[in-house]
């Protein structure tokens, strides 16, 4: 008997808390909702190594943002910005690089356009052929031009905002960031993307910091590729296509050099 109104007065009133929904009995299954919609959270962020553990500076807000950074560079808040701004800048250029070789080599090599030297020589040949533009002049021109614009890039870094003032000629207004590095307006965004809903923004953000990453990749390749082939990668993929059993990475003598042909 004993035993059985001890169990009624625990079992009950727990019982009745249920039914008529006291405040401190609801509260419990709501925090460990929220903690398992963290834990949900976490799990389903994608990462440079599977299963791993993200830094905390890097919390998944920046785009592209995989957790890799094994050595804490950019622990500190000011160097986070830093390789985020540096990384932007070399996707941007890479993919212009990839676009620029593998564009005028495919044409070139489908008849399109006449025959073109190889991207190493390009430069080059096009400097012995326009004797009026020596290269002393063409660096000094690309430095000056170069050297403000990042000048620029800079002071917007540092002052976020800053350059789209309209105090240059009038015409800075329409440079005015979104944010850092991406100046958007008419000039670099004329067809509104970065001004759609901040979820597809982030997307457009994140996919072209994997882009950038991939053409980062590519040139690699492509220089990797002249030092062993002494050719373009257009090239080089058309001879590995009339004849992949011979013409491949293990037969060009340089990428496994125990190998010969």
């Amino acid at each position: 008997m004993m035993s059985q109104t001890l169990l009624s007065q625990t079992v009950l009133p727990a019982r009745s808390s249920l039914v008529f929904g006291s405040p401190v009995k609801a509260a419990a299954p709501s925090r460990t909702q929220g903690r398992r919609s963290v834990t949900v959270h976490a799990a389903e962020r994608q990462l440079w190594y599977p299963g791993g553990e993200a830094p905390k500076h890097l919390d998944g807000s920046l785009p592209g943002d995989y957790g890799f950074d094994p050595l804490s560079l950019a622990s500190e808040e000011k160097a986070l910005t830093w390789f985020q701004q540096a990384e932007l800048v070399h996707c941007r250029t890479a993919m212009a690089a990839v676009a620029g070789i593998i564009i005028p080599g495919l044409l070139s090599k489908i008849g399109i356009l006449p025959a073109l030297p190889t991207w190493t020589d390009a430069g080059k040949v096009w400097i012995e052929s326009h004797p009026s533009f020596p290269l002393g002049s063409l660096l000094f021109t690309q430095f000056l031009f170069t050297g403000w614009v990042e000048g620029k890039r800079w002071a917007d870094l540092y002052n976020p905002g800053s350059q789209g003032d309209g105090s240059f000629l009038g015409i800075t207004g329409g440079f005015k960031p979104k944010s850092n590095g991406y100046p958007g307006g008419p000039f670099f965004d004329p067809l509104g993307f970065s001004r759609g809903d901040a979820e597809s923004y982030f997307e457009y953000q994140t996919k072209e910091v994997k882009n950038g990453r991939l053409a980062m990749l590519a040139f690699l390749g492509f220089f990797a590729q002249y030092a062993a082939t002494g050719k373009g990668p257009i090239d080089n993929l058309f001879d590995h296509m009339a004849n992949p059993g011979q013409v491949n990475f293990a037969t060009n003598g340089i990428s496994l050099p125990f190998i010969r042909r």
